[in-house]
């Protein structure tokens, strides 16, 4: 009785012929990664550039992909062509107020939608995607009526209500995500031990809630910080925000890129900042509701 002779072992061969598959793959993933960082980051690249060198580079046919002489002289021309300290503040005031009233009435509304069970839950949560769906531009004409109507117009107080028009509910959508991420199981455990249903969200919840809390609130800050459509039209010359501010480099003579750059540069640093001192509590928040609800 002869015995067929033992079947060589595919599984070390499989294995050789799929690294270099998946070693291709990686490569290609790498390169794609790379793409999308070079057209993401080269805007951003090209107005530090254009902000650092001489105007009269600015428009120069022949490219300078280094800013170099280097000057600093569009800063100052930034600064001194009106009032920037102006806008910039204005725009400090409207944004961290639009934040601060979004988050606090956002907070409590996506925690009656995701805690407590009434009659219209569902049609409030189909409100709230709709509104998300209405383009800025369609809303112009009734905001500006409504805004003149309750005697709003060119203040502060009547851009802060516009913003929140728009970054209100998706504040609500997306902290109602946390919150349903968050069981229910610890409240009562924590109202069980003696904690009122207030304590039970503030030493269990809250906390939880935090980094999500956190980068909602920097989305809102950043599109009310780059907002410049209802800031031309709510407010005048006088009230101007600092993206209005940047439309001083157009003038009928043409347009003063090298400034503006400048300008657009010096804006930009606020947001910079805000985003390196919350960046940890910014990346656990962009995950943190993204499994279910």
């Amino acid at each position: 009785m002869t015995t067929a002779p033992p079947a060589a072992p595919a599984a070390p061969a499989a294995a050789a012929t799929n690294a270099p598959r998946r070693r291709n793959s990686k490569i290609v993933y790498n390169l794609l990664g790379l793409l999308v960082f070079v057209v993401t980051v080269f805007p951003v690249y090209w107005m530090l550039n254009t902000a650092f060198k001489p105007a009269k580079y600015a428009i120069d046919p022949n490219p300078h992909f280094f800013p170099w002489p280097t000057s600093l002289e569009n800063f100052r021309r930034a600064l001194n062509i009106t009032d920037f300290w102006g806008p910039v503040e204005r725009s400090l005031i409207v944004s961290l107020s639009t934040v601060v009233i979004g988050a606090v009435v956002g907070l409590l509304a996506a925690l009656a939608i995701s805690r407590f069970a009434f009659r219209g839950r569902k049609v409030v949560i189909v409100a709230i995607l709709t509104v998300q769906m209405v383009p800025l531009v369609a809303m112009i004409i009734p905001v500006f009526l409504l805004l003149n109507q309750i005697h709003q117009i060119d203040k502060l107080s009547g851009l802060v209500l516009t913003y929140l028009t728009f970054i209100l509910p998706f504040t609500v959508w997306t902290l109602r995500g946390f919150i349903v991420n968050i069981p229910k199981e610890l409240e009562e455990a924590a109202m069980v031990d003696g904690c009122s249903r207030t304590g039970a969200f503030i030493r269990v919840v809250f906390p939880l809630l935090a980094p999500g809390l956190v980068a909602t609130s920097i989305y809102g800050f950043i599109q009310a910080w780059n907002e410049f459509l209802y800031a031309l039209l709510v407010m005048s010359q006088e009230h101007e925000t600092a993206t209005v501010w940047l439309g001083t480099f157009t003038t009928q003579h043409g347009t003063e890129y090298a400034p503006m750059m400048a300008g657009s540069t010096m804006m930009g640093i606020p947001v910079v900042i805000l985003f390196l001192l919350v960046q940890r509590k910014m990346a656990a928040g962009l995950t943190a509701g993204a499994v279910k609800g």
